[in-house]
């Protein structure tokens, strides 16, 4: 598999899959820096192993929770613009309630 596989869906903002770090990331809106979510994140959330395409189709789905609970976290942790965080899946899970 290529070190980063980008989002099939070209109209839509930026996700790719970073092999070296088995993580999906992407650009919070109005943020510069590189949010990551770790695969083990989307196993909890899908239920089993996902591969790199059903962690980029998750993302997709549910786009909006993914950049809430990035926003979410930015200002709680009062992050500078161009910093990079992680979400875990209890962030994504609380985003999507």
């Amino acid at each position: 598999m290529p070190e980063n596989t980008s989002s099939p869906d070209a109209a839509l903002p930026h996700a790719e899959w970073r092999a070296g770090i088995d993580a999906l990331t992407f650009i919070p809106p109005g943020h510069r820096g590189h949010c990551a979510v770790h695969r083990l994140a989307f196993r909890t959330l899908l239920g089993h192993t996902p591969t790199p395409a059903d962690c980029l189709a998750h993302f997709a789905r549910h786009r909006a929770a993914f950049h809430k609970a990035a926003t979410r976290k930015i200002a709680a942790r009062n992050l500078p613009p161009d910093s990079s965080l992680h979400l875990n899946s209890r962030d994504i899970e609380r985003a999507m309630s």
